[in-house]
């Protein structure tokens, strides 16, 4: 049943928009809107849904509430649990799940959530796959999380749900629940968040400062509901640090009660100050005249709905006293629901230059020097929507990188308010709009050439760097042992689909003796196809690519293996122009295997004992955590399965390390020493290609080979120590067991 594959069908079996029946909902226009308890529609299948795999795809813009997609297939008892799923939740306001039907259904149900919502459905599409691919699906749990390998008993079970219902989900052990990141988020809340038990704590290290700093807290104000602007400014009176100012711009609220509510908190409280606006000016203008009301050296900005915590201010002025030389620090963050439920904690890297080029990923809480905001001007009013945005890009460009620190800590809520972009990011199209427009200044600023291009399906951002008027040569450097079928597909697909016009391919030879591949390797090398490398010495990795490197031509040089083939023609392009920026060090690939999940998406250290690759088994189209597979950003690690860098970079450290990492770890060192040299590491989703792993070299399943990966991992935790501990592009709050970014509870 499993083995016969089906082609792939391209066309949507669902008869767009043809609902038979709907449930507590109502079309508003282009909106849905819940008007009971049990909201739902039930769709038409096209006839060709008469059996198979099939790809259900959600694209749905979230106005009102959260939602929790569930898809049921009518059978012959009707709709039942059964034959329902929900839908795997792969980017913001993006869900997919594959199913597989014994028998056709003529009927599908689609229940965006359990109660009050409201949303705008942008797509919805029910499409064939191939047996193969929901299998797969079912051998991994439908995993988007964990480090799920592929199981047959989970398609055995598969076939049993089939039997039994006529239908099966790629999900096959039981359901996972909507709220599991939740769950975990509030066990993470009791046993690592800040509890008023720790207050003595932080007031014996605040009296323990030698020179305590003073906040300003900005927050511009506009028709605010009178409740939630009592919890914002209650949230700044109730700091543990006393320190502070509140500096308040009621920007002409046309709300009555704003005035008086205001002009009352600040009589209760001589730290607080008003300015009532006689304008509206929006919140770029409203920010500035709170600022023109601060007087402290330190600026923190706070939304008129959202909420610090406790310690917020604590924490700043802690991490001052530890740094003097800090110039900008920004926290973690999460949101609060319309119950004040906490949810979707933010766990931010260190500072990551290449990350905050695509999403102001700083946010929540920033904390500025005051002198710096006067410097770049402070907040500009044609960038309203983005104008911390904007302010932030000019003031990084005035510090140190040195100087921007971050603490690994929640301290503000994010209300997700109804039209707030906290919870729905596509709200405010001008905020977007605008954003671009900041980017695209700072890299006039900054003389930088390339152009600013927006990530399809996101509210993000990505600068193209333009490649050297005379690209530079890159030596592509291709170890093989035998392997004709997976090199001839790796060379045929670097030469038909590659644009990058400038590049050589040095195949080494370590000791091949199959005819049909020996005959390949003297066909290009004859034609001029590549240059074949003889390494005729026990397979070492390290060793064969620094002998490669030694003899490459190229100023750049892209080590890849023999098992890799290309998708995306600008691929190279795409790296050169990273690599040859000052300051970049390892450029990494987004690499998926055949079934298009994820195999590399960056290296993260630490995970797993040593290292481990990010978002590993994603669905290709996902967008990761925050949107870290969707945007260029730095790591300590890319894989060297497919890595460029510059030759004398790759000199300057020793190359790999052939003596100790002769096989494993040897492109995570590299990654470390080019990053302790003061380069960045960076990974790309722009350039993409199949990675068939370890086809060639094979399993780690002898005893030698396990013995030598346990030496090798030895060396690695030897030589890095605590490097290996706390990955400063990732977070210490999430887990080291998988590759998933999922929250760590132990």
């Amino acid at each position: 049943m499993w083995a016969r594959k089906t082609r792939k069908h391209t066309t949507d079996l669902l008869a767009p928009f043809r609902a038979g029946v709907s449930n507590d909902l109502v079309l508003d226009g282009n909106i849905w809107r819940a008007t009971g308890p049990d909201p739902y529609i039930v769709y038409q299948l096209e006839s060709q849904a008469n059996s198979g795999a099939l790809l259900i795809e959600l694209d749905l813009e979230v106005l009102e509430n959260r939602v929790t997609p569930r898809i049921y297939f009518h059978r012959r008892n009707g709709f039942s649990e059964a034959a329902s799923e929900l839908m795997r939740q792969t980017g913001s306001g993006h869900y997919r799940l594959y199913a597989y039907l014994s028998k056709g259904s003529k009927l599908l149900r689609f229940d965006p959530a359990e109660g009050d919502c409201a949303f705008r459905l942008r797509h919805f599409s029910v499409t064939r796959v191939t047996r193969g691919t929901f299998a797969m699906r079912a051998m991994r749990n439908g995993a988007n999380v964990g480090d799920e390998k592929p199981q047959a008993r989970r398609l055995i079970q598969a076939f049993r749900n089939v039997l039994a219902s006529g239908v099966a989900f790629e999900r096959v052990e039981g359901q996972q629940d909507i709220s599991d990141a939740a769950t975990r988020y509030q066990t993470w809340i009791r046993r690592f968040d800040y509890s008023p038990a720790e207050r003595g704590a932080y007031e014996s290290l605040i009296a323990g400062l030698a020179s305590p700093p003073r906040f300003s807290v900005l927050m511009p104000v506009y028709n605010t509901p009178p409740d939630l602007l009592d919890k914002a400014i209650e949230s700044v009176t109730g700091q543990i640090y006393p320190h502070w100012e509140l500096c308040i711009a009621n920007d002409n609220s046309s709300a009555d009660w704003i005035r008086p509510q205001l002009d009352q908190w600040a009589a209760r409280d001589k730290r607080i100050k008003i300015v009532h606006r006689e304008a509206n000016g929006h919140i770029a203008e409203a920010t500035n005249s709170a600022f023109a009301l601060s007087t402290a050296p330190w600026i923190a900005l706070l939304d008129h709905d959202d909420e610090l915590r406790p310690h917020a201010l604590a924490e700043m002025a802690i991490t001052i006293g530890k740094r003097p030389d800090a110039q900008l620090i920004y926290s973690d963050e999460d949101k609060l629901d319309e119950k004040g439920e906490r949810y979707d904690p933010f766990f931010k890297p260190n500072w990551n230059p290449d990350l905050f080029l695509g999403q102001n990923y700083l946010n929540h809480l920033t904390v500025h020097r005051r002198e710096n905001i006067k410097k770049v001007g402070g907040w500009r009013k044609d960038y309203n929507g983005s104008q911390d945005y904007d302010l932030n890009l000019r003031i990084v460009s005035e510090i140190a990188p040195a100087s921007i620190v971050h603490i690994p800590k929640i301290l503000y809520h994010w209300r997700a308010a109804a039209g707030s972009m906290a919870q729905d990011q596509t709200s405010k199209n001008y905020a977007v709009v605008n954003a671009m427009k900041a980017l695209e200044d700072y890299i006039a600023q900054h003389k930088i050439r390339g152009t600013v291009e927006p990530v399809p399906e996101t509210n993000w951002y990505r600068i193209k760097y333009d490649l050297p008027k005379k690209p530079p040569l890159v030596s592509i450097i291709i170890p093989t042992r035998n392997g004709f079928d997976i090199l001839k597909a790796c060379i045929d697909s670097i030469r038909e689909k590659t644009t990058y016009p400038r590049y050589e391919i040095l195949i080494v030879d370590n000791g091949s003796d199959d005819p049909e591949t020996l005959q390949y390797l003297a066909g290009l090398s004859k034609s001029g196809a590549a240059r074949v490398i003889p390494y005729p010495h026990p397979f070492n990795y390290s060793a064969i690519n620094n002998f490669a490197a030694r003899k490459a031509k190229g100023t750049l040089i892209a080590l890849m293996n023999n098992d890799i083939t290309v998708i995306s023609p600008d691929w190279l392009g795409e790296m050169v122009s990273l690599a040859v920026r000052p300051g970049t060090g390892c450029v990494g690939a987004k690499l998926y295997y055949p079934n298009d999940t994820i195999q590399h998406a960056g290296v993260v250290v630490g995970v797993g004992g040593v290292a481990g690759h990010s978002h590993k088994y994603f669905d290709r189209k996902a967008a990761g955590y925050f949107g870290r597979l969707r945007l260029p950003h730095n790591v300590t690690a890319v894989t060297a399965a497919c890595l460029v860098v510059k030759k004398k970079i790759f000199d300057a450290v020793g190359g790999l390390d052939e003596d100790n990492l002769k096989i494993a770890f040897n492109d995570v060192d590299l990654c470390m020493k080019i990053h302790d040299a003061g380069y960045y590491n960076i990974w790309t989703p722009f350039a993409e290609l199949y990675h068939h792993e370890s086809v060639s070299r094979g399993a780690e399943d002898d005893p030698a080979k396990v013995a030598r990966f346990q030496g090798e991992m030895g060396f690695m935790k030897k030589k890095w120590g605590n490097a290996l501990v706390y990955d400063e592009f990732y977070s210490p709050h999430l887990t080291v067991k998988y590759e998933d970014f999922s929250i760590a509870v132990d």
